[in-house]
């Protein structure tokens, strides 16, 4: 049986995963460009894991200026089939504390500078994000998380934000009033990209401040943000590690179908090119 490939995307302040064997870096072509960094292509008992860091190693690559379509691809290209993407977000909400794991299961989009689909160049496809996160995955790394002790929300709404700087003090209080709970720069892209390309996706989303409404909190300020980063990267490791035995190696979930019905440009109509770039995607509904 084959083994399960699982990509892990790391945000601020996770650059790699430990344990790792066997460990290679590959870099990917693909037809939108270069990705943020190498991938780290290694195995643990479980599964075989993929990381990217997606601000590359060593932390030069602004939210906007990620090339989320590349790094999606790649993913694609190496066999992934289900991703773990770890964010750090600030909290919109009392009861997520600086510390604790937030599961989303919803998206508020306030991004405006970003690609977030593979299609275009003479091809339409509408994808179905009225759920964007994976189901099955939410519900294995809730269960991993809470036998890890860890403080885990299992939903919550995640407003994604240009950035980089951080909101106004009216912006916090705004996006509470719409009901978001966190507030991160980053994920949101990628969910959109990994829908289009079939792949199942979580995320782990790290509170590490309290944004900037909560000012008996004091202002955010990126000194404390990385402090509490560092002690929270352990967990996210340890919970990724417990999570991967009950990830299945068939998947039942509507990600893996995603574009099967998706697709409404005439076949006939299709530019050679795209059909060519983008067949890793669509080969199989042409």
């Amino acid at each position: 049986m084959a083994r399960k490939i699982i990509g892990v995307i790391g945000g601020t302040g996770l650059y790699g995963i430990e344990g790792l064997k066997n460990v290679v870096q590959r870099q990917v072509d693909t037809p939108f460009g270069q990705t943020s960094d190498a991938y780290v292509c290694g195995s643990l008992p479980d599964a075989d894991l993929v990381f990217l860091p997606r601000h590359g190693q060593g932390h030069r690559i602004l939210p906007t200026e990620v090339n989320y379509r590349a790094n999606i691809f790649g993913m694609k290209k190496l066999g992934v089939e289900w991703i773990v993407a770890v964010s750090a977000v600030g909290s919109l909400r009392a009861e997520i504390a600086p510390g604790d794991l937030v599961l989303p299961d919803q998206f508020i989009d306030r991004t405006a500078q970003r690609p977030s689909t593979f299609f275009g160049r003479g091809v339409v496809a509408h994808v179905s994000l009225a759920d964007p996160f994976c189901p099955d995955l939410r519900r294995i790394f809730f269960s991993a998380a809470a036998e890890e002790g860890v403080n885990v929300h299992p939903a919550g709404t995640y407003l994604c934000m240009e950035g980089p700087q951080f909101s106004t003090r009216a912006e916090s209080h705004l996006y509470r009033s719409w009901g978001a709970h966190v507030i991160g720069m980053t994920n949101l892209q990628e969910a959109k990209l990994a829908r289009e390309a079939e792949i199942c996706y979580v995320t782990l989303a790290l509170a590490s401040d309290y944004d900037c409404w909560n000012q008996a909190a004091g202002d955010v300020e990126i000194e404390q943000v990385i402090a509490i980063l560092q002690k929270n990267v352990a967990l996210a490791q340890r919970v990724i590690q417990r999570a991967l035995p009950f990830i299945p190696s068939a998947r039942a979930c509507p990600c893996a179908t995603a574009l099967k019905n998706a697709i409404v440009t005439a076949r006939d109509r299709i530019p050679e090119e795209t059909r060519r770039d983008l067949s890793i995607f669509i080969g199989k509904y042409l």
